[in-house]
C-alpha cells in the first residue's frame, strides 16, 4: 500500500469532474539496489533528487501538465497526469529528458551511463471516492509491471512521426558562436539540430535518443550535417564550423566513407572549415569504435573536437591519448567558477595540459561575465554560452559586451607594456604540404641561417619543421630510407605554437615555456588575420623581457610592487593622445612622519602597504577595467581613472583606510585616538591618527605633465588641510579643456 496522503499528492492542481480518468507514470531507476551498494547511499538520493527535478522541469515545459512527483519506493517516482491518447507517449518523453538530465552525474560518478525504466496505467474513480488511493496502487502495479518489460518502440506513436521527420527532411540548424578570447574574433559557429517547430521533437534530445532506439542514427545526423552544411553561409578564413558526430555512425549499415566530403564538396566547404564533435559521454562506454572514428576523419584531414572533456569518467587521461585538437570543457565545470577556487584551479591546470599537447581549451556554457572574464583570465583560449550569444539562424554574431573583456592579465601586460610579438618576427622560409623531406634537408644544408621552415595550405600554416628535429629524425638507423622521399608532412610538427602578431611578447613566452620539454624552444609561427607573418624565436624574445624587466626594475617600488614615476607618464601620455578624459586621484597619508618616528620604520612600511592594499582592493571593485593605480614613492599614490568612477573610489577608500588603519596602533593609541610624539619642532605635543587624503584633478585636453604636476600640488595641499580622512574635488575647469593653468 503507498503511503497516507499520497492521492492529494499526486492530485494536487488538476481539474475535478465528477468521473476523471487520469493516466499514471512510472519513471525508475534501474539497478538501483546495486548503485546504492557500490556507491552509497548519498549517490542514490541525489540520483533521485536529480530525477524529480527533472520531471518537474518537463512538466513544467507543457502547460497541461501541473504534476506532484512522489516516491512510491526507493529509486522510484510517480506522478498522474491528464488523460492522453498516447499516453506511451508522455512516458517516453519524460523518460528521455531524464535520462538526458541525469546521464552527467552518473558518467562523473561511475563511468556509466544511466538506465531508465518506464511504465504508465490509467486510473479512473470518483472524485471525491474513498477509494482513490486504491485506485492509485492498482496502476501502479500495472505502470511496474510494463516498467519491467523491455521497451517496444513500435508502442510509440511518435515512432511514425520521427520516421516521417527523417523522410520529410524537417531537421533544421541554428548556430551558436564560439569567440577566440585571446583575439576577440569568432573561431566559428557550432552547429546544433532542431526538429519541427511546436512538436515534441524540437528538441536534440528528444530527436537523438529516438533515433538511438530505433537504430536511426546514422540517418539522422547525416540529415542535420546536411542542413548544417546547407545553411552555414559563408565562413572567414579560419573560421570553423563544429558538428557533432556520434561514434555509434560508424557501425551503422548506411555508413560509408567519403559521404561527409562529398556532401562539404557541394556546398565550398574543405576539411580545414569543419571540427568534428565527438561527446566523451559517448566515448568512454566503446573506445575502440571512437578511436576508429578518429582516425576515419582524420585521415581526411578534419580537425577533432572532445566534447563535455569533465563529465566522463576517463578525463584527462582519455585526451592525452587521443590529443584532440580542441578540447570542450563540461558546463558543470564552468558553472560559478569565478567563485569556486577548486573548478579555477582544475580548468587552469587543464588549460596547460592542453598547451603542452598542442590543444585548445573551449569553456562551453558561459552565462554570465563573471565566468566569462574568469575563464579568459586563466588561460582557457575560447568560450561559447547564452552570455555570448544564443543560438540561432542564420549565423550570429557575438554580442558586442563580450569583445574586449578585460581581466587582470590584461591589466598586468599593459602596465609591463611588453611589446606585441609581431614587432620581433622574421621573415620565414615556408613550403607547401607537397615538399618533400630530402628538400627541406638540403635547404637546410645550403642556409645555415635558417633554423626552421613553415609548412602552409595556401598560406595559412600548418605545421613547423624545425632542423634539429628533422635531423634527429634522419640520423636514426632507417631515417633516410623511411623519411628522404615522403612528403613534408611526415616529420612536421602537426600542432606548433601558433599565435597572432598582436599578442604581448611576454604572454606569447609565458605560453612557449608550458610547451612539452621536447618542443619547448622551438620557434614560435606569427600570423596577421590567421595568414603566416613570421616566425620568432624562443631566445629573441627572451632577450627582449630581460631588457623590459630591467626597466620595470627601475620604475617599480619594491615595497607594493605597484609601477611607479615612468608607468605615470606613459598612462597620461597615452590617455591624452586617446583623447580621453580622466581624473588623477592623489593620495597621501597625513601624520605619517610622526607615527613613522613613533613606531619605527617596519611599522611605517606596514602602513604604507596597508594604504597600497586599499588602493588597490578599491580599484579592482569600484574601479572600471582601465583604472591604474602607481605609487610614486614613500606615502603618496596616484590612481588614474574615468572620471564617473571617482566617487565611489574615494569614498571606499577612505571609508576602509579609517577602519583599519587602527589596526597598526597600540590598544592605548586606538582608544584615545590620538599619539603623544615630538613634532619637527622637536616639541611634544598630540597628533591624531594617520589618515589619508584625496585630492581630484581632471584632464581633458593636451596639457603638459608640469600643468599637471601644478595643479595636483594646490589640490593635494588643500585636502591635506581638511581633518580626518577627506577628499578634496578640483571643481574648476578641466586643465587642457581651456587654455589656462593654475600659473597664469
Amino acid at each position: 500500500m503507498m503511503h497516507k496522503g499520497l492521492s492529494a499528492d499526486m492530485l494536487i492542481n488538476l481539474p475535478t469532474g465528477s468521473m476523471v480518468t487520469r493516466t499514471l507514470v512510472l519513471i525508475t531507476i534501474r539497478d538501483y539496489a546495486k548503485l546504492r551498494e557500490m556507491y552509497g547511499q548519498s549517490f542514490v538520493d541525489l540520483l533521485e533528487k536529480e530525477l524529480g527535478d527533472s520531471l518537474a522541469a518537463t512538466a513544467a515545459g507543457n502547460n497541461t501538465h501541473h504534476l506532484r512527483v512522489i516516491r512510491p519506493a526507493s529509486g522510484k517516482a510517480a506522478f498522474v497526469v491528464p488523460q492522453d491518447n498516447n499516453p506511451a507517449d508522455i512516458a517516453y518523453e519524460y523518460k528521455t529528458q531524464a535520462q538526458k538530465d541525469l546521464e552527467p552525474t552518473m558518467l562523473r560518478h561511475t563511468g556509466l551511463g544511466i538506465d531508465l525504466g518506464m511504465g504508465f496505467a490509467p486510473v479512473s474513480c470518483q472524485e471525491d471516492d474513498h477509494e482513490w488511493d486504491a485506485a492509485l496502487s492498482k496502476a501502479l502495479g500495472i505502470a511496474r509491471r510494463m516498467e519491467s518489460r523491455p521497451l517496444d518502440m513500435n508502442e510509440l506513436s511518435i515512432t511514425s512521426r520521427f520516421n516521417t521527420i527523417l523522410v520529410q527532411g524537417w531537421v533544421s540548424a541554428h548556430y551558436q558562436p564560439i569567440l577566440d578570447f585571446r583575439t576577440d574574433t569568432i573561431l566559428g559557429w557550432e552547429a546544433l539540430a532542431r526538429g519541427p517547430e511546436g512538436s515534441t521533437f524540437r528538441s536534440p534530445v528528444m530527436l537523438f535518443q529516438t533515433a538511438e532506439e530505433l537504430g536511426r542514427l546514422f540517418a539522422l545526423e547525416k540529415l542535420c550535417r546536411e542542413a548544417a552544411i546547407r545553411n552555414v553561409g559563408e565562413l572567414k578564413d579560419g573560421q570553423k564550423l563544429f558538428l557533432n558526430i556520434h561514434p555509434k555512425t560508424m557501425a551503422d549499415p548506411a555508413f560509408s566513407p567519403g559521404q561527409t566530403l562529398e556532401l562539404m564538396d557541394k556546398y565550398g566547404l574543405t576539411p580545414d572549415n569543419v571540427v568534428f564533435e565527438i561527446t566523451e559521454q559517448h566515448s568512454v562506454q566503446d573506445f575502440d569504435l571512437f578511436y576508429r572514428t578518429l582516425a576515419h576523419y582524420r585521415s581526411q584531414g578534419f580537425q577533432i573536437a572532445v566534447d563535455d572533456a569533465g563529465a566522463g569518467y576517463a578525463g584527462l587521461t582519455l585526451i592525452a591519448e587521443l590529443q584532440p585538437d580542441y578540447i570542450k570543457l563540461d558546463k558543470s565545470l564552468i558553472d560559478d567558477i569565478h567563485k569556486d577556487p577548486v573548478k579555477r584551479a582544475l580548468v587552469e591546470t587543464t588549460a596547460v595540459f592542453a598547451d603542452k599537447i598542442g590543444s585548445r581549451i573551449i569553456g562551453e556554457g558561459i552565462e554570465t561575465r563573471d565566468q566569462a572574464v574568469c575563464l579568459k583570465d586563466i588561460g582557457v583560449h575560447c568560450g561559447q554560452g547564452y552570455f555570448l550569444a544564443r543560438p540561432a539562424a542564420p549565423k550570429p554574431d557575438v554580442n558586442e559586451e563580450c569583445r574586449h573583456l578585460k581581466t587582470v592579465g590584461d591589466i598586468a601586460n599593459n602596465i609591463i607594456c611588453s611589446p606585441p610579438v609581431g614587432d620581433l618576427a622574421k621573415a620565414p622560409h615556408a613550403v607547401e604540404l607537397s615538399c618533400l623531406v630530402s628538400t627541406a634537408h638540403d635547404f637546410f644544408r645550403k642556409n645555415d641561417t635558417f633554423t626552421n621552415i613553415v609548412v602552409v595550405r595556401d598560406n595559412v600554416p600548418k605545421g613547423l619543421v624545425m632542423e634539429y628535429h628533422l635531423n634527429r629524425q634522419l640520423s636514426s638507423q632507417f631515417g633516410i630510407a623511411l623519411y628522404h622521399k615522403r612528403s613534408i608532412d611526415a616529420v612536421m610538427d602537426k600542432s606548433p605554437l601558433i599565435v597572432d602578431l598582436d599578442m604581448p611578447v611576454e604572454q606569447v613566452a609565458r605560453t612557449a615555456m608550458k610547451r612539452e620539454h621536447i618542443k619547448a624552444y622551438d620557434d614560435i609561427i606569427v600570423t596577421k588575420k590567421g595568414l603566416l607573418y613570421g616566425v620568432v624565436t624562443v631566445q629573441d624574445m627572451l632577450n627582449v623581457l630581460a631588457k623590459i624587466q630591467v626597466e620595470m626594475a627601475k620604475g617599480t617600488n619594491p615595497l607594493t610592487g605597484l609601477p611607479g614615476n615612468v608607468a605615470i607618464e606613459q598612462e597620461v601620455e597615452s590617455r591624452i593622445k586617446q583623447k580621453r578624459p580622466f581624473s588623477i586621484i592623489y593620495g597621501d597619508l597625513d601624520h605619517f612622519k610622526v607615527y613613522n618616528d613613533t613606531y619605527g620604520f617596519k611599522n611605517g612600511d606596514r602602513i604604507i602597504k596597508l594604504a597600497a592594499d586599499i588602493m588597490s582592493w578599491a580599484t579592482r571593485k569600484h574601479g572600471p577595467s582601465d583604472a591604474r593605480l602607481c605609487h610614486i614613492g614613500g606615502d603618496d599614490f596616484v590612481l588614474i581613472t574615468p572620471p564617473d568612477a571617482v566617487q565611489r573610489l574615494c569614498q571606499s577608500i577612505t571609508r576602509c583606510f579609517g577602519r583599519l588603519v587602527k589596526n597598526c596602533y597600540c590598544l592605548e593609541d586606538q582608544q584615545r585616538g590620538w599619539i603623544q610624539a615630538k613634532g619637527r619642532d622637536d616639541k611634544e605635543r598630540k597628533y591624531p591618527l594617520v589618515t589619508i587624503s584625496l585630492g581630484v584633478i581632471e584632464i581633458d585636453g593636451p596639457c603638459s605633465l608640469m600643468e599637471i604636476g601644478e595643479r595636483a600640488a594646490h589640490i593635494k595641499k588643500y585636502a591635506k588641510s581638511i581633518p580626518g580622512n577627506s577628499v578634496a574635488i578640483d571643481r574648476r575647469p578641466a586643465i587642457g579643456k581651456i587654455d589656462n593653468t593654475v600659473c597664469k
